[in-house]
């Protein structure tokens, strides 16, 4: 008995001096995400204007009450959740057929992934001045020179189609990522399945729609989860393309606005951004358990 509380108490020691090293860094953690958080929940029950300067009073659930009843939060929502679903549902069908394209042997195709995941790695700010400097300007846009060449006139897309324009751009970046994860669902399929699957006589439209697609399902639920999480918090693509015009702000901006963008009522931008991080975390549960289970089905096979 007395050896084995011994060995207890040296386990203990080792798991200790094994977490001993991680602790600055836990800590460090903490005071660069938890501290702000509390003291954005703290903000969030107060009235806090900075211009004109005010005093902070504390209003309990007021701010969140006023929310909800606020027309130009519900625009914000709404705004969102569009932008969020197009860009989403865009990236993964994209994403899917050139996941497609790409799961084949051919000359250069580890170049031509490489190639294709460029778009990914660049920065959001980068992305948005150059499709609208580059793409999507009328006079110099290399899309409005292209449909020139049809005969077509050219078209302000950033005034005319804002919301569009972000989302275009968004399409653009997130579809290699998208992509990425199909690709390797494509290529965790059974070979002897799809073998058997020729053998008998089905068609490659057969295989894909019986055999494949269910395949894919975790793999697709995956990227609209991950990719929802991510893109629920758009804001660099919005002060590049159209400063903020009212068809394109979504709640990140709406906080910004707010706040230090001319608002200056961090009372309410603290409630609104609580609220955001609120809907982040649901999404981010759901795709949490979905990558559980596609690991759990992937230890399975």
């Amino acid at each position: 008995m007395a050896r084995s509380d011994a060995v207890k108490k040296m386990e203990k020691r080792e798991a200790w001096s094994r977490r001993i090293p991680l602790l600055p860094a836990l800590v460090f953690v903490i005071l660069i995400t938890q501290i702000p958080f509390i003291l954005s929940i703290f903000y969030s029950l107060t009235e806090w204007t900075v211009n004109p300067p005010r005093p902070r009073t504390f209003e309990g659930f007021e701010n969140y009450t006023f929310a909800f009843g606020d027309r130009f939060f519900r625009e914000a929502a709404w705004v969102t959740a569009k932008m969020t679903f197009w860009a989403v549902f865009l990236s993964v069908l994209f994403g899917l057929g050139m996941a497609i394209l790409l799961d084949r042997k051919f000359r250069g195709v580890g170049f031509v992934r490489t190639l294709v995941l460029t778009p990914f790695l660049v920065m959001p700010v980068v992305a948005s001045l150059v499709w609208k400097t580059q793409m999507f300007d009328a006079s110099f846009g290399m899309i409005n020179w292209f449909t020139g060449q049809l005969g077509l006139e050219p078209f302000e897309f950033v005034s005319k189609q804002p919301l569009w324009s972000v989302i275009g751009v968004l399409v653009w970046q997130w579809t290699p990522f998208m992509m990425l994860i199909l690709l390797a669902g494509l290529q965790s399929q059974s070979t002897s399945v799809l073998e058997a699957a020729r053998v008998d006589g089905a068609t490659k439209w057969g295989i894909f729609r019986q055999i494949t697609l269910p395949h894919l399902r975790n793999y697709i639920e995956l990227c609209a989860l991950l990719g929802t999480i991510y893109l629920i918090q758009v804001f660099d693509h919005i002060v590049g393309l159209t400063g903020g015009v009212s068809s394109t702000i979504n709640l990140p901006f709406f906080v910004f606005r707010t706040s230090i963008g001319g608002g200056w009522r961090f009372g309410e931008a603290s409630a609104y951004s609580i609220l955001v991080v609120i809907v982040t975390i649901i999404f981010a549960t759901f795709g949490l358990r979905v990558l559980s289970g596609l690991l759990e089905g992937e230890d399975a096979a």
